[in-house]
């Protein structure tokens, strides 16, 4: 049976000290489930830890995820319910949120400041975020003006983000409408990579052009560019009337 990944002497963040790398991504993988509004199960988590980079260098099978569940259940970062769900604890969620806002402003970081492409600013994240210290994090923040979203839309937390009042998942948009996008999904790549080619990224106006229910399929007018998504993947873009 696989080990679980050997966690580094760091510092929980509760207490000052830092947290393994191995934790922190498994950290951010929950929080970003729970906000798709996803129930995490041992199964859904070892799938979500496949979309990470793999010099992340973690192990994604069952047995190496179970382990790492309940070393982290011992920890007191989560804990497992009856269902089987895995549910953040309040220590585990402050942890967690510390974790992803490390990760939204590096992505900040290196498409604001350095001027790198935005399909690569999820993976430079990634290796940056286990890195930046607290100072490192307030010099950010105030180079950067407090950003309140990644580039791709979602909240930093502890940025004071709050969400637009008529954003909707574009999924239920109707045809014909205007409408501007607030968020895309970030963690497959290829398809990160797409949108970015489509121009399918946050404040860009789009036009519902078809809605083919029967079909499982929108079709977008983006700048006079047609762009085709299957209804799974249109209800993880967020969007708002134009």
């Amino acid at each position: 049976m696989p080990a679980a990944p050997k966690s580094r002497s760091r510092k929980s963040s509760s207490s000052g000290e830092r947290l393994s790398m191995a934790t922190e991504n498994y950290l951010l993988s929950i929080f970003r489930l729970n906000e798709q509004g996803t129930h995490v199960t041992l199964t859904i988590l070892s799938e979500h830890l496949k979309t990470l980079p793999t010099d992340e260098g973690l192990g994604t099978s069952l047995p190496s995820v179970g382990g790492m569940i309940r070393r982290m259940a011992r920890e007191g970062l989560v804990k497992t319910k009856p269902n089987k769900e895995v549910v953040l604890t309040s220590s585990g969620r402050k942890s967690a949120e510390s974790v992803v806002r490390r990760h939204r402003l590096a992505e900040r970081l290196v498409v604001d400041l350095l001027g790198m492409d935005m399909e690569v600013s999820h993976v430079e994240a990634h290796r940056l975020e286990h890195a930046i210290s607290p100072n490192l994090e307030d010099r950010i923040v105030a180079v950067l003006n407090n950003p309140e979203t990644c580039p791709f839309g979602h909240p930093i937390p502890g940025s004071g983000y709050k969400p637009h009042r008529n954003s909707v998942s574009l999924d239920v948009a109707r045809e014909g409408s205007e409408m501007i996008i607030d968020s895309v999904p970030e963690d497959d790549q290829a398809l990160l990579e797409y949108f970015v080619e489509k121009n399918i990224l946050p404040e860009q106006k789009v036009i519902v052009k078809e809605t083919a229910e029967t079909r499982g399929v929108i079709t977008l007018d983006c700048d006079g560019d047609e762009v085709v998504f299957s209804y799974d993947i249109a209800a993880r873009i967020n969007v708002y009337p134009a």
